[in-house]
């Protein structure tokens, strides 16, 4: 039987010192709040299976917004005061599942991949206790309170040391008590508690993009570094249209807007979502929603269109891409868009994991001309901007 694995994730933290008026886990990297990577990457690793994030408790509405659509992840619990008591923290969310080995790790180290998290996992399995390190490149010196240089180390000893960082779960957790029983509450980081703890800590390689952002500096740099990454600029448009029949109602942007008719459609027939959809796999060059979603499959029939946005921004990630914007026009004489942009705009940033300020939503009338003007129906039309890697391409 294979052993389970669990990720703590940490973000109960501040970031002062990156500047901002966000905590630095929720400010954004070409357009993605620097958290949701980092989930995103122990959630889509297939050898994990719970991943339980630790926040700060007057985060709770940022989180949500920045892991909107996020599958499989454990509701979060609320970190400490230190570092450490966040980690314990979500450790003892875990105690009822008691995986295994569980991979600890930082918020703010958004660039980790599937390769490193391997690793991990093989690390904490061979050691019970493990952490990635980096070789020093540069001399370093050791001085006095007067800036004097008292000595120069030896660096091929020396190594830099970064997260996820692997531990058997059980020899974690008792460690994690045993400190917070003795009044221990200053390590900077579990392999030191680990260490103190009476433990034998291992090395793993670790990765030179694995930065940790900390200041306004490592975002600048980490801008640039993910915009140049993302440098196939790819455009698709959608276009949708469906028609008025009996009813109350009629979705759009996946907001429920009372109406004196209703619309025909086989699944909820939510014009904004469905031109959406085809407007991101426009931009993938992956067909279109009719090819992933047929009409003549019944298990669409009444289906909630969110699911379908969902699927089409999940198919971005899945291509180490990025949604940079979405524009959508609705076409109608009624009922009335504009009451209820924003909610719509609040509703398509929540299911594409996107803050609000990339969705714009906005609607006009074809002044009495056509099927619109008649009011027979309803259209919609839509843009998606995406940034994929060149390797993706």
């Amino acid at each position: 039987m294979a052993d389970t694995v669990a990720a703590v994730v940490v973000a109960g933290g501040r970031g002062l010192r990156a500047g901002g008026d966000v905590p630095k886990q929720y400010r954004e990297i070409a357009g993605e709040p620097v958290i949701r990577p980092a989930l995103s990457a122990f959630l889509n690793h297939p050898q994990i299976d719970a991943v339980q994030p630790v926040i700060h408790p007057q985060d709770e509405a940022a989180f949500r917004a920045a892991t909107a659509g996020l599958p499989k992840l454990l509701p979060p619990v609320w970190g400490g005061a230190t570092r450490q008591a966040s980690v314990c923290s979500g450790l003892e969310a875990l105690a009822a599942r008691a995986p295994d080995i569980v991979l600890i790790h930082d918020a703010a180290r958004p660039f980790l991949t599937d390769t490193l998290i391997g690793r991990a996992i093989a690390a904490g399995k061979t050691n019970g206790a493990a952490v990635p390190a980096v070789a020093i490149a540069d001399t370093v010196k050791e001085i006095d309170d007067d800036a004097r240089v008292t000595a120069t180390l030896d660096r091929s000893r020396l190594r830099t040391v970064q997260t996820p960082q692997a531990f058997g779960f059980a020899l974690i957790l008792v460690a994690h008590r045993r400190a917070a029983a003795a009044g221990l509450k200053d390590f900077s980081d579990d392999a030191a508690l680990a260490e103190w703890a009476g433990h034998r800590v291992s090395v793993f390689e670790g990765e030179a993009g694995n930065v940790k952002l900390t200041t306004n500096d490592d975002f600048s740099r980490a801008e640039m570094l993910r915009q140049a990454a993302l440098g196939d600029l790819r455009t698709g448009n959608g276009f949708d249209v469906h028609a008025f029949a009996d009813g109350d109602h009629v979705m759009l942007g996946g907001v429920r807007i009372a109406h004196s008719r209703g619309v025909t459609g086989h699944s909820d027939a939510d014009v904004v979502l469905h031109a959406l959809v085809d407007a991101i796999l426009g931009a993938l060059a992956e067909g279109d929603i009719g090819s992933h979603f047929p009409p003549s499959d019944p298990q669409w029939k009444g289906a909630s269109s969110d699911r379908f946005l969902a699927f089409a921004c999940e198919r971005v990630r899945a291509r180490g891409g990025m949604i940079a914007h979405l524009d959508v026009t609705v076409v109608c004489e009624a009922p009335r868009v504009s009451p209820h942009r924003d909610a719509m705009r609040a509703r398509i940033a929540a299911i594409a994991g996107l803050s609000e300020a990339r969705v714009a939503v906005k609607a006009t009338t074809s002044e009495k001309l056509g099927f619109t003007g008649r009011s027979e129906g309803l259209v919609a039309m839509a843009t998606a901007t995406v940034r994929l890697p060149w390797s993706a391409a």
